[in-house]
């Protein structure tokens, strides 16, 4: 269910107003998809980024690169973007307005759950005859048998688990239109979320945004394992911007066109899959929600620790589990409201071409459960195809103390017939054959046995093999060095999906006469962290608003002074618990006597007092998260404050 406490439409014109983030290129009439970050929004995304490195890159030791914006058709071809990279569209039969088919799906129904409901709670409040009901009209259009609510509720649990015939034929049976027009609408069809680009002033070499920032570090994988000295499990991470050309973009950051990434690739053993720190998250108890509960037709949350989930096999591996356990200490580190915090595992028929496991941390706004973060076992798909496609070793190199000896089946080619009876295919043909695994060469080797001949299907033609031109035999081999391709755990992060989250979780609204609109960001994300400001308009006062700015950015904290002459104390207060700002210091007359200064909390609004040294010196380790106000104004004495 949507959060329904919040007035988002209120929050969205502050939002604006306050130059949070606006629509970009908006005096030109905007481009959907697109927005610009003003100074609090580009100061939150950056303590955002600062914070994911900390946590993630530095606590992990993980190895931090930058890759290219504009990557080659051949790359994304191959990891299976240009095939696969797609969403399902419809479009209003006579307007065309577009539209993503499982969103509008989700979009109706959720409107006719919410008029039913509302219809309900109308009946029972009411007792009118059913002609009354006519007259209104208010009852009939948005009662449902409770048979349809059921199949409703039902088709929403396993929304991402529909094909794009199976969401053509809910469009059908439930008569889904677009809600605006009441137009039908034509049946989804496959749309490639990718934006083209061409490289070179010939526009011979194609090209795309990249769609994820992923293929830039599994392409480099033998550098960073070079530089990581060889040692396995390692981790790569990168934090840039993507782009998708989202079907119909809409709510605000949600659904936008052009994104921030954070992305993480941990290489690790197919193996062994163990985490070293996986009893250090093992205790955390997550919001699950298992693809099986979801495939039963039930958005069911269940409460359970990671190292249960993991001893169940409900997550797949310790690895996979230990980073679910570091997101949700990061979500909680930056503010997120745990309540509306769950962990949902990705369907069968919604699995990314790639996964063996998959979970998506979703966060709870005004628009309801929305994935901000994905956590995939991607297995050792990119690796492989990569390798194969470029015939590239991506592979890790392991010397075995024990050698290791073992028969396989090889494929002996005679050399001095085999090149002239094939030519130009000569090469495709031995690629090919010895690309074969050990099944279809026992396969091969049983067609030659029973006819003399096996029949190679390459490229659309048969090509007959024969015993004068190849033999299949077993053959004895020792490894003295053990060669695989690691499996790939990936937590990736939607940046603007976390941060407008977060956002609605800080938002409240102060009760007093006036409702003052708050954001409750913590230190650690707020994008100044502390007000300076005087009582009031006094040319007395500017030396030491001067003195205490320069001291607080010079000991790295972000501090805003505000000496409008036009508005109260209060006034100036208020609009700067609009930008989140947790602390603010004021200037008076006594402190021109005596130095002493007060600093003010923003959502409890207490004030103690004391000098500026003592002062500046409380912001900083209450900043830093070394202090704590609950235990400043137990050792300061809280003052009388200043009318707000």
């Amino acid at each position: 269910m949507s959060n329904k406490n919040i007035d988002r439409n209120a929050l969205e014109a502050l939002l604006t107003n306050r130059f949070f983030f606006v629509p970009s290129f908006s005096i030109y009439g905007g481009v959907a998809g697109l927005y610009d970050y003003g100074p609090i929004g580009s100061a939150l995304q950056q303590n955002l980024i600062n914070l994911w490195r900390q946590h993630f890159v530095v606590e992990e030791d993980m190895l931090e690169m930058d890759g290219a914006i504009i990557t080659p058709a051949e790359v994304l071809k191959t990891s299976g973007h240009v095939e696969k990279f797609t969403d399902f569209m419809c479009k209003d039969e006579v307007t065309l307005e577009v539209f993503r088919a499982d969103h509008l799906v989700e979009a109706v129904f959720e409107a006719r759950l919410e008029s039913h409901e509302l219809a309900k709670q109308l009946s029972q409040k009411l007792e009118v005859t059913e002609d009354k009901k006519k007259k209104s009209g208010a009852l009939k259009p948005a009662l449902l048998d409770e048979s349809t609510v059921a199949e409703i509720n039902e088709i929403l649990a396993k929304i991402d688990n529909y094909n794009m015939k199976e969401l053509g034929d809910i469009i059908v049976k439930y008569d889904i239109r677009n809600p605006a027009t009441g137009n039908k609408v034509t049946p989804p069809v496959e749309f490639n979320l990718m934006f083209d680009s061409s490289i070179g002033p010939t526009g011979n070499l194609k090209g795309y945004l990249r769609p994820e920032t992923a293929q830039s570090q599994f392409v480099n994988f033998s550098r960073l394992l070079e530089f990581n000295n060889q040692k396995m499990p390692f981790a790569s991470a990168m934090v840039g911007k993507s782009f998708r050309n989202e079907i119909s973009p809409r709510s605000g950051l949600l659904r936008v066109r052009e994104f921030m990434m954070a992305e993480i690739e941990h290489y690790v053993d197919p193996n062994s899959k163990d985490h070293p720190k996986f009893q250090e998250v093992a205790h955390i108890k997550l919001n699950l929600l298992p693809a099986n509960v979801q495939q039963s037709g039930s958005t069911q949350i269940t409460a359970m620790s990671i190292g249960e989930a993991v001893s169940q096999k409900i997550i797949d591996n310790e690895t996979l589990g230990y980073f679910l356990g570091r997101i949700f200490l990061f979500l909680e580190k930056i503010g997120i409201d745990n309540d509306r915090l769950r962990f949902r595992q990705h369907m069968s028929n919604e699995m990314a071409h790639y996964a063996c496991d998959c979970w998506d941390a979703e966060i709870q706004s005004s628009y309801g459960w929305i994935e901000c973060i994905g956590c995939a076992d991607r297995s050792a798909f990119d690796l492989t195809v990569h390798s194969k496609r470029t015939k590239e070793k991506l592979v890790v190199r392991e010397n075995l103390e024990t050698p290791i000896v073992y028969d396989a089946l090889v494929c002996n080619l005679n050399k001095k017939k085999f090149g002239p009876k094939f030519r130009q295919n000569a090469k495709p043909i031995q690629d090919k054959l010895e690309s074969l695994s050990q099944e279809e060469l026992a396969k091969a080797k049983e067609e030659i046995s029973a006819s003399g001949k096996f029949n190679l299907e390459l490229n659309g033609a048969v090509h007959e093999l024969t015993t004068d031109l190849m033999t299949v035999d077993m053959q004895t081999f020792k490894e003295n060095v053990r060669e695989y391709t690691p499996n790939v755990i990936e937590p990736s992060f939607g940046l603007g999906r976390i941060l407008y989250s977060l956002i609605e979780h800080s938002y409240y609204t102060r009760m007093d006469s006036e409702n003052r609109s708050v954001f409750k960001f913590n230190p650690l994300m707020a994008p100044f962290k502390v007000l300076v400001l005087p009582l009031l308009k006094n040319a007395s006062f500017k030396p030491v608003l001067t003195q205490i700015a320069r001291s607080l950015r010079s000991m790295g904290v972000p501090a805003r002074v505000d000496d409008a002459a036009s508005a109260s104390i209060g006034r100036r207060y208020s609009r700067n618990d609009e930008l989140g700002i947790p602390f603010a210091i004021t200037v008076d007359f006594q402190t021109i006597e005596d130095g002493a200064i007060t600093l003010r909390e923003r959502d409890s609004t207490n004030q103690i007092r004391s000098d500026i040294n003592t002062i500046l010196d409380l912001v900083v380790k209450l900043v830093n998260g070394t202090e704590v106000w609950e235990n400043v104004i137990k050792t300061h004495p809280v003052i009388e404050a200043s009318a707000e």
